[in-house]
């Protein structure tokens, strides 16, 4: 495979499912020593829930997002060590820090520990300022935006991500965001119906998870990265180290502009990807955003192998 324009991408919560990473780990040692040390890091059986469930379990964020991040830095260890190297990194909200990992900016540990703080504080933050989220299809992003803007009186409402073209998330307080999806609705969104979610991620209602992450970045080790990272908050790419720790926080209360960082991948070519973690969420973000963007899967052991052309 060549390397030369080869980015790897990893996704954020909602790519769970019960099962996951059971086939790394009843193939590879090295996935069953990943969990052993999340385990540990965790304080609780993270691949039980991860194998066996139940589902409600692992959905609730505080597992979901350390259960994501291991499943996704065992993954790009193995096609690291097969010799499949990223030269550009990237990373859903959560994946950011498996990209962060991927990129040798953060070690596992570190990063599993940020996860877990930042799973933590991000539920708490939804239970002292609740919130929600919905999902707007089929409307141009300047109208979603002027809706926001007409609602800005009313309470917090903002958009979460900018996933692809005609879909974008919002998120803020409950009654202004049902607002909001009835507008879109009205405006001929093709879907506009609320997510279920433990709070309004990437809105200032996460202001207290943000300055308890503060904390923990402060406490952390950074390494500058050896290949450009495409921050959710710019959408442009960075290498140093503190800079990162920076957007990393304010990540929180920002949106993620997905959209602009595989056009600007791809602009500077990096035109061949890898969703290196569970599901294909990405994959079909990509493909509606620039066609010209190949990207293959490798979040199961038969991907592993179709990616690696081991047999």
């Amino acid at each position: 495979m060549n390397n030369q324009d080869l980015a790897f991408v990893f996704p954020g919560q909602a790519s769970q499912y019960v099962g996951m990473a059971a086939d790394f780990i009843e193939n590879f040692e090295l996935a069953r020593d990943y969990f052993k040390r999340a385990n540990d890091i965790m304080e609780m059986d993270l691949q039980q829930v991860c194998l066996h469930g139940p589902e409600e379990e692992l959905k609730k964020t505080f597992i979901t997002q350390p259960a994501i991040f291991v499943h996704s830095v065992i993954a790009a260890t193995l096609l690291e060590e097969h010799g499949i190297q990223p030269v550009a990194v990237a990373g859903h909200s959560l994946g950011e820090y498996s990209a962060l990992v991927a990129a040798g900016v953060l070690d596992f540990e570190s990063g599993l520990k940020l996860v877990k703080q930042r799973s933590r504080l991000m539920f708490e933050a939804g239970q002292k300022r609740p919130g929600s989220m919905g999902a707007v299809i089929g409307l141009e992003r300047d109208v979603v935006l002027g809706i926001c803007e007409s609602l800005k009186d009313e309470g917090i409402i903002q958009p979460a991500n900018f996933n692809s073209p005609g879909q974008i998330a919002l998120s803020g307080e409950k009654e202004v965001l049902l607002k909001a999806l009835q507008l879109a609705r009205e405006k001929g969104a093709r879907k506009a119906v609320e997510l279920v979610v433990s709070g309004a991620f990437h809105s200032p209602l996460m202001q207290a998870a943000e300055e308890g992450l503060a904390q923990a970045l402060q406490q952390t080790e950074f390494a500058d990265s050896a290949i450009p990272f495409y921050s959710n908050v710019t959408t442009e790419s960075n290498t140093s180290g503190e800079a990162i720790k920076e957007l990393l926080l304010h990540q929180l209360t920002k949106p993620v502009r997905w959209e602009g960082i595989i056009k600007n991948m791809a602009a500077d070519g990096f035109v061949h990807m890898i969703e290196v973690g569970p599901g294909k969420v990405l994959k079909g973000l990509i493909k509606r955003i620039d066609r010209s963007v190949t990207c293959e899967l490798c979040g199961t052991v038969d991907q592993y192998k179709a990616v690696t052309g081991e047999s």
